[in-house]
């Protein structure tokens, strides 16, 4: 197992100070990133916006799908080409990647540091060593790593809006999903050091956080100390809702498998957390789901998605689809279809299947559906998308939402933009307000991903 703490001293990171990273994949590695930039903060390094400018290029990278891995070799060619303008570049590849492919990206030219999610703390002495030659690599997975004593360095642009990783890992096993193989089994971190970092930055001035995991319903803290003391994930919605009604609170990923009726109902009780769950469904055909090993069928999703709607009739939902999964038939692809248009899902994140190696699904089904009718099918998934999406927001017409703003729009400065409680972005003059603001809007138009409105004073 990997040490849980390192003592190297900034004197021997001495000729390295500029940092550069750059981050792949969801939002948990956006967390990761910011956990890294604070371990290595006191050690001498600060952030900087151009590879051309660091000393030290990190690259956060994501397995999730073949693409995402292909641009990551692209940009390690980039990375040699600075190395060799600069003499003592060093470039480390972090994250799954890393953790999936080990010695294939060390033998990179441009490769100097490998290390696995579980690894950061180990970067200051991996990149100390690197001065007796050769390149570093440290990808032991963990069973206790959580960070949770790191106060990430926040990196994002607005100060509104952060992200907080409750817990780490998954154990859900999905046949197409390499996750459980490069983040490892599920670790669920401290309540009280999630509660502290949320009052940490509300303290800063921002008004939003999102609990993060792979699946937030499985989070059960156990005290080591005292294993009768437990917190859930409900109580742990409560705890973060209860530091001051400003901060909203939201969370990803849910698991249709393991939403329980307590989070609905904690969320009702709470206006500040928001009315708003992300719930994949990944295919709308029990067949595909069983070969998914999701753990759950098509009629016990609408269970859940009917459970929802009556606790929170304002609640949005939004989604997670694979096209073209092994062995999907065209019913099967009908079935997703049908099941969009039943729930009515605000907006979806829409794959292709993308074969990973060594996941059940590369070692046991055959990828056997052809790439222009997984093209099809995925350009059918989001025609629809595009439509249940605009009726949904055609819904919103005339109501007010009370929107936290986070900038400008991308059309003109005249216009801010935020978010409604439903995760609904909207758009509006201006006026005097600032990022930060809560302001109350009316809907009176809107396209398939944005609502547009006036403020409303009450």
């Amino acid at each position: 197992m990997t040490n849980k703490y390192c003592s190297v001293k900034p004197a021997l990171n001495a000729g390295l100070r500029q940092v550069f990273i750059e981050t792949y994949g969801c939002q948990m590695n956006v967390n990761d990133s910011e956990v890294v930039l604070s371990i290595l903060q006191p050690h001498g390094y600060s952030l900087c916006n151009s590879i051309k400018e660091a000393d030290l290029i990190l690259i956060n990278t994501c397995s999730i799908r073949d693409n995402a891995e292909q641009r990551i070799w692209g940009r390690l060619d980039i990375f040699r080409l600075e190395k060799k303008k600069r003499k003592g570049v060093v470039v480390g590849i972090l994250g799954c990647m890393a953790e999936r492919l080990k010695e294939d990206l060390l033998n990179h030219t441009a490769v100097d540091i490998v290390a696995g999610p579980d690894s950061y703390r180990e970067l200051p002495q991996l990149i100390a060593s690197l001065t007796g030659g050769g390149k570093q690599i440290n990808t032991i997975l963990s069973q206790e790593e959580t960070y949770a004593d790191i106060s990430p360095v926040r990196m994002d642009k607005n100060g509104v809006s952060s992200y907080i990783s409750i817990m780490r890992g998954c154990n859900n096993m999905c046949t197409y999903c390499v996750v459980p193989y490069v983040r490892g089994a599920e670790r669920s971190r401290d309540p009280k050091s999630i509660v502290k970092e949320a009052e940490e930055l509300f303290g800063n001035g921002y008004r939003e956080v999102t609990l993060l995991g792979q699946n937030v319903d499985s989070y059960n803290w156990v005290n080591p100390e005292n294993p009768t003391e437990k917190t859930d994930f409900a109580r742990l919605l409560e705890m973060v809702a209860l530091i001051d009604p400003k901060l909203r609170v939201r969370f990803s990923t849910s698991h249709p498998k393991d939403m329980g009726d307590s989070v609905l109902y904690t969320m009702a009780m709470y206006p500040n957390i928001c009315k708003h769950v992300h719930l994949p469904v990944q295919s709308g055909s029990d067949a595909v789901l069983a070969k998914m090993n999701r753990k759950y069928t098509r009629e016990s999703y609408l269970r859940r998605v009917a459970k929802i709607r009556e606790v929170l009739p304002d609640c949005s939902i939004s989604t997670d689809i694979i096209t073209g999964f092994c062995g999907e038939s065209e019913e099967d692809h009908l079935e997703t279809l049908s099941i969009m248009r039943e729930v009515g899902y605000y907006t979806a994140y829409m794959f292709q299947y993308s074969e990973r190696p060594n996941t059940k699904a590369a070692r046991h089904y055959p990828d056997d559906v052809p790439a222009e009718v997984k093209s099809r099918r995925l350009s059918e998934v989001i025609q629809v998308h595009g439509e249940i999406s605009l009726a949904s927001n055609q819904k919103d017409l005339g109501k007010v939402f009370e929107v936290l703003v986070e900038g400008y729009s991308k059309r003109s400065k005249a216009e801010l933009t935020g978010r409604s409680s439903q995760n609904k972005v909207v758009v509006f003059p201006a006026g005097n307000h600032k990022v930060g603001d809560y302001v109350n809007v009316k809907i009176e138009r809107c396209t398939p991903a944005t609502l547009i409105g006036t403020e409303i004073i009450k």
